[in-house]
């Protein structure tokens, strides 16, 4: 029987698929855009919470500034694309989105709320663009499934 010699193996031969992750491919631009605002937008409701609670209008219970500890858990999936981490802050953004909406319209007639209600407007507007940005994300990616995805 003759011997069957292979060919040497060449540098330039591709990866396999199946070895691929998501770091290894670039993603699309469109998932970078969304990605930068949610974690900007994310980044901002932190930044929004704990300064509104410890320094620029605190309601007495520095207590409150915790509300934020819940945002800071998807930021390292909202990092690495993680899309089930897109799809459940779209979710827990609305209880934010809710705080804000209570703390701009529940102030009585004639009393001065002062720096309060801009500070819950600027959170509901957060919370929009996080939601945007994380559903905008969650519907291009399952639109274009990536082609590396096992």
């Amino acid at each position: 029987m003759p011997a069957v010699s292979l060919p040497a193996p060449s540098a330039s031969v591709p990866p396999r698929l199946d070895t691929l992750t998501l770091a290894d491919a670039a993603p699309h631009a469109f998932v970078r855009a969304t990605r930068a605002i949610a974690v900007g937008a994310l980044l901002g409701l932190i930044a929004l919470g704990l300064a509104w609670e410890l320094w620029l209008a605190p309601t007495g219970s520095r207590w409150l500034a915790f509300k934020v500890l819940p945002l800071l858990w998807p930021l390292a999936g909202l990092l690495k694309h993680r899309l089930y981490t897109y799809r459940w802050v779209s979710l827990l953004v609305w209880l934010y989105f809710t705080e804000g909406i209570v703390r701009a319209t529940g102030v009585p007639a004639g009393a001065d709320a002062g720096l309060d209600i801009w500070l819950a407007w600027i959170e509901v507007v957060l919370c929009l663009v996080l939601f945007t940005a994380c559903a905008a994300h969650v519907r291009w990616r399952l639109k274009h499934p990536s082609p590396h995805a096992a």
